[in-house]
């Protein structure tokens, strides 16, 4: 028993280097704390990397070369749509069904052109039995006049025998009341005839209406019904019965509607030079020119509508397109010369550390350019003599942040 308890008690000891080894664990802390403040360092420089070189979110607009127009400073600006002066919806003046609709969104179409047809099976019936009927009336005109025709030369005979004595009176007097009888007969059925030839022609111009023409020149924008469906110049557009064929649009007829404040609307005259910028193509500048000021004031806006003339057609220009219209001053001079250098909106011209400077994108970063921007103005945009090239693309209302060797992404307006 003491020998086993011996061993025992050998087994249970713990010598002084196992100790070492699995003590309380105050060996490897050291290790641990030094490995956390790597990781820190790391993602705290990978953050820096990061954040410091993110690009920054710019609006940008193009330096454009100074043009004849730009002579003219720009009094006021106004913002409205493309509008069509000459526009309708095409619809047949009688209700049918659609057998053919020859049209399609984007067609041209001529005056007079054919751009559907109604089932004019009716109004066919109706004419030819119109025009039986006038045809009827016509002959008993004719039967009437011969029997009016006779009887006038039985009277006159008959009279002339009775001055002789070889009839009675009273038989020369009976073939005068059957002459006035016969023309009396014959001027009720010419009124027939004339009431048949009136009915005959209103059954031509019903069956006339099966057929929709085009009513002026010009493009097809909207196609809106479609063979066997119920067309109605009466109808609000509901269910299975249409109010139109389609729409039509003269090209030649596009003006631009704009709102001017009421407060400036001094400044604006009929025949004014005007510019007209769209939207959808903000470099292009379209030349234009007041037509009239509507007379009439919209009270919840406080605008008044006025109408501006493009000097220039183009197949570019549709309907319902937002446009910027500039009304110009007269020019001093129409042979002075233009000015050196390019134009760009006023708010690409910043300040930084008491300079004028503008931002020229380059690449996916900017360059930071000094600027000595002419003292005239030219509405919206200023005058840079040197620096930007035409082309060159500038940031708009650029941010505090920026500077030169910026990393720049640009966002739309």
């Amino acid at each position: 028993m003491d020998v086993d308890n011996d061993e025992l008690l050998k087994e249970l000891r713990i010598e002084r280097h196992q100790r070492e080894d699995h003590g309380d664990g105050r060996g490897r802390w050291p290790w641990i704390a030094g490995g956390l403040i790597a990781v820190l360092v790391l993602l705290g420089g990978a953050g820096w990397m990061l954040l410091g070189h993110r690009a920054v979110a710019v609006q940008t607009a193009t330096a454009v070369a100074p043009t004849a127009n730009s002579e003219a400073g720009a009094v006021l600006q106004a913002t409205g749509y493309v509008t069509a002066r000459r526009q309708a919806t095409v619809s047949a003046q009688i209700t049918g069904t659609l057998t053919a609709v020859l049209i399609e969104e984007g067609d041209h179409v001529t005056q007079g052109q054919v751009l559907a047809r109604l089932d004019d099976s009716g109004y066919k019936a109706n004419l030819a039995a119109a025009r039986a009927q006038a045809d009827a009336a016509h002959a008993l005109v004719a039967q009437n006049r011969a029997q009016l025709a006779q009887s006038v030369h039985d009277a006159a005979r008959l009279q002339s025998l009775a001055a002789r004595g070889l009839v009675s009176k009273q038989s020369a007097e009976q073939a005068q009341t059957q002459v006035d009888s016969l023309r009396a007969q014959l001027d009720s059925q010419r009124q027939q005839a004339r009431s048949a030839d009136a009915q005959a022609h209103v059954a031509k111009v019903n069956f006339d209406y099966t057929v929709v023409r085009a009513p002026f020149s010009g493009v097809v924008t909207t196609k809106d019904a479609q063979v066997g469906e119920i067309i109605s110049p009466l109808s609000a557009g509901g269910g299975f019965t249409r109010t139109g064929v389609g729409t039509i649009v003269d090209m030649g007829s596009l003006e631009v509607d704009v709102d001017v404040n009421e407060a400036y609307i001094g400044r604006v005259k009929p025949g004014m030079s005007a510019e007209a910028v769209l939207d959808a193509y903000p470099d292009w500048r379209i030349p234009a020119h007041v037509v009239a000021i509507v007379p009439t004031a919209d009270r919840g806006k406080a605008t008044i509508k006025v109408r501006v003339a493009l000097e220039r057609k183009d197949a570019r220009v549709v309907p319902d397109m937002g446009a910027r219209v500039s009304f110009l001053e007269e020019k001093q001079g129409a042979s002075a010369p233009l000015p050196q250098g390019v134009l760009v909106p006023a708010t690409a011209v910043a300040q930084r550390d008491g300079r004028s400077v503008v931002f020229v994108v380059d690449g996916e970063a900017v360059r930071q350019r000094t600027v000595s921007p002419a003292a005239q103005a030219y509405g919206e945009f200023r005058l840079l003599p040197a620096a930007v090239k035409p082309g060159d693309s500038v940031v708009v209302s650029p941010p505090a942040e920026l500077h030169d060797g910026s990393a720049v992404q640009t966002k739309k307006p």
